[in-house]
């Protein structure tokens, strides 16, 4: 998907508007939209990350999950297929641990997190990095740290 479209539109439509005004508000809309272009580009990003998030949410032993490539945002549908063991037993997948949150339903509670200013600042430059939103990366790292217990656990439930 390339994001330049809609960027584009945004652009166009600020010069639109500054159309109506002298020759330095014409400029001073081109500036701004240029500058706001990498910042449009990484909130349509963000958003489509989350929406991914909730859309895998829903999809049981599938992710969806939203890169960037290159200038484009791509977008991958995982599914972890079952795997046999040495003694050809099938053996416990991320999709096998991953049902566990399959039967999770409701409403999604909002919870306060405190951070020390380091790790918060740590945790967004990862999140950025992974193009994630914080509060969706924070969910995959308390996911993840579920899903390690588990497995730990050597069963699919606490």
């Amino acid at each position: 998907m390339d994001l330049g479209i809609y960027v584009s539109r945004l652009r166009d439509d600020l010069n639109a508007a500054a159309a109506l005004g002298d020759e330095q508000t014409r400029a001073t809309a081109a500036a701004l939209a240029a500058a706001v272009e990498p910042a449009a580009r990484l909130l349509l990003l963000s958003a489509l990350t989350d929406f991914a998030g909730e859309v895998s949410s829903e999809l049981g032993n599938r992710t969806v999950g939203v890169r960037l490539d290159g200038s484009e945002v791509a977008v991958d549908v995982h599914r972890t297929p079952a795997q046999p063991g040495p003694d050809g037993e099938r053996t416990a997948t991320a999709e096998d641990l991953g049902a566990a949150f399959d039967d999770v339903t409701g409403d999604i509670s909002r919870v306060t997190l405190r951070l020390m200013d380091q790790i918060k600042s740590k945790a967004e430059e990862a999140a950025s990095q992974n193009g994630v939103s914080l509060n969706s990366w924070v969910s995959q790292a308390v996911q993840g740290a579920l899903k390690d217990q588990m497995r730990r656990n050597g069963r699919g439930d606490f």
